[in-house]
């Protein structure tokens, strides 16, 4: 499996790889499959050229996993925020999401950046459990989901 930082060409890879978590794991998240299907190909290119992503890409050229950091407005100059991500259930607990938090968290110790934070919807043990073991804490500050107000997030912080 290689983990590659996506080019703007890369889109459609991108694009793929989110709907397919959208419509696979529809409750991880804080967007939907109907909002972001409805995205057009400027749309994709613009978030790949503006949010560092990262691509899962197995021997045979398929996208197997994702993630994106950003940072949000309103957060401090030296946090980034991981969002999006995923990984197909067929390359789970092999790694996979490992190297695309290690992939990310190299990106934001190059630009200086001394945390990294994330929301996590309540229920996802799975990837409780990775952001636990790469050394995320939970803050215990929490909110409802922005698309679902009757689905509580917890905010994760890693200290750089």
């Amino acid at each position: 499996m290689q983990i590659t930082r996506a080019g703007e060409d890369d889109w459609t890879q991108v694009r793929e790889a989110r709907l397919r978590a959208l419509r696979e794991d529809p409750t991880a998240f804080g967007s939907s499959i109907a909002r972001e299907e409805r995205f057009k190909e400027s749309h994709w290119r613009m978030r790949v050229r503006t949010v560092p992503t990262w691509l899962a890409i197995d021997d045979d050229g398929i996208v197997r996993g994702l993630v994106s950091m950003l940072q949000e407005p309103g957060s401090p100059v030296d946090d980034r925020h991981i969002v999006s991500l995923w990984v197909a259930p067929e390359s789970r607990r092999i790694g996979v999401g490992w190297n695309l938090l290690d992939a990310a968290k190299r990106a934001a110790r190059a630009e200086g950046v001394r945390t990294m934070s994330l929301w996590l919807v309540d229920g996802n043990n799975a990837a409780g459990d990775l952001y636990v073991r790469s050394g995320f804490t939970r803050t215990g500050e929490r909110m409802a989901l922005p698309r679902d107000p009757d689905i509580t997030e917890e905010r994760y912080v890693l200290t750089l």
